[in-house]
């Protein structure tokens, strides 16, 4: 009996160790898409988003050789910005983090939403197939829910609010803008904006 108990012992704790590893999403946060992220602005009504900091191997362009074909603003508000090269090709994450939500989403199709250390989430969305294994490839472009070609609707939010994705992509170059950007809590809203360094801001005043 002793040596069965010893047994289980040893077979669970690593069970119990991934357990404690994994964050807790709660039901909300795994349904919809525009959830604010718990205790991002308790401190500060100012985040920072350092992607100046960021080596080359932590982030990837989400869809790489892709064109944009639909940009963030146009189209009467569009929440993100559509990206396209061909059916079912691969779909990276930008960045390390945990995927939050996975599934089919009203008109976004199949949705994947990655919630980042910094407090950035980006989304993927029409995608032919989620395949959530984190830090690698998470979909496949398509055109589920409301699309006319395949491609992937990205988009980037801060506490649920969608900004440009154009501060952290050079969409047009596919390259991340290595640049600090602020985001700042003003009531309900986000404002997010490139963060000027003061040196930059003390040779303009010259």
């Amino acid at each position: 009996m002793k040596n069965i108990l010893i047994l289980l012992t040893v077979l669970l704790l690593p069970l119990a160790a991934d357990g404690q590893d994994k964050p807790s999403f709660s039901a909300r946060e795994m349904a919809d898409v525009r959830v604010a992220t718990p205790g991002l602005f308790a401190k500060s009504n100012h985040i920072y988003l350092h992607l100046d900091s960021l080596k080359d191997h932590e982030y990837a362009f989400p869809l790489p050789g892709g064109k944009v074909i639909s940009a963030y603003g146009t189209r009467g508000g569009h929440s993100g910005t559509d990206i396209k090269t061909c059916a079912k090709d691969t779909i990276r994450a930008a960045f390390d983090g945990v995927v939050r939500m996975s599934k089919p989403y009203y008109a976004y199709g199949n949705i994947v939403v990655i919630r980042h250390a910094n407090g950035l989430e980006t989304l993927y969305s029409h995608n032919f197939k989620n395949l959530v294994k984190a830090g690698q490839a998470i979909g496949l472009t398509g055109r589920t829910g409301r699309a006319t070609t395949e491609h992937v609707h990205f988009e980037t939010r801060i506490n649920g609010q969608h900004f440009n994705p154009n501060l952290i992509f050079d969409l047009k170059e596919r390259t991340l803008r290595k640049e600090c950007i602020k985001c700042t809590k003003n009531g309900s809203k986000i404002v997010v904006k490139t963060q000027i360094p003061d040196n930059r801001i003390a040779q303009n005043k010259k």
